[in-house]
């Protein structure tokens, strides 16, 4: 369960009810729950707790799927993907691996997101990508200059920007899910004490 209260259709606000509808059709998603992409949809239910904050993640949403972006989507999932997986998301990495195939990202490099540096199925830029969003996750954005470089040879100011934001948003989505143990991230803890055979 999640570790905060869920918000019922009849309690929704007219943004969580839109999203209700587009997710879960007419059903309560707090007493029916279950989306098509088979989540249990309490990311949703949770974040509708606070409206604002809710519209403000769909905005997220909206501008990193707007056509109007400049970098490739590709190159954006293998961000946000290998986020999740960096991050220890399981709910992130999962749902982005199913958006790298929907936009067409070959399930070879899919399968060598977790495992990227003795791949040899990316390109160049591919491996500045990844290498960029494990200094953005892993290193709180210390980034070395000469995988930044790649990326200054090979992408423009703005693709760069934009490939910063959505990566970062999507490490902050994954923070969020496992703290508030949401969808796949409502696991146990499995850093604990193993009783030794004296106790």
């Amino acid at each position: 369960m999640p570790r905060l209260r869920q918000v019922p259709r009849s309690e929704a606000d007219p943004i969580a009810t839109t999203m209700y509808d587009m997710l879960f059709g007419e059903r309560d998603p707090v007493a029916q729950p279950g989306t098509d992409t088979g989540t249990p949809g309490n990311w949703w239910t949770v974040f509708a707790l606070v409206p604002d904050c809710l519209k403000h993640a769909v905005q997220g949403f909206q501008f990193y799927r707007d056509p109007a972006r400049r970098l490739d989507p590709q190159l954006r999932e293998l961000g946000q993907t290998r986020a999740g997986y960096t991050r220890g998301s399981q709910f992130v990495y999962s749902q982005h691996c199913k958006s790298c195939r929907s936009v067409g990202l070959p399930e070879e490099k899919i399968q060598a997101i977790a495992h990227w540096g003795v791949s040899d199925v990316f390109s160049e830029l591919e491996r500045a990508v990844l290498a960029y969003t494990d200094a953005l996750v892993l290193e709180g954005g210390r980034v070395p200059d000469a995988v930044f470089g790649v990326l200054k040879d090979k992408l423009s100011d703005e693709e760069i920007r934009e490939l910063t934001y959505i990566t970062a948003l999507y490490e902050r989505h994954a923070v969020m899910s496992r703290a508030l143990r949401l969808e796949y991230d409502d696991v146990d803890e499995r850093i604990v004490e193993i009783a030794d055979a004296a106790q």
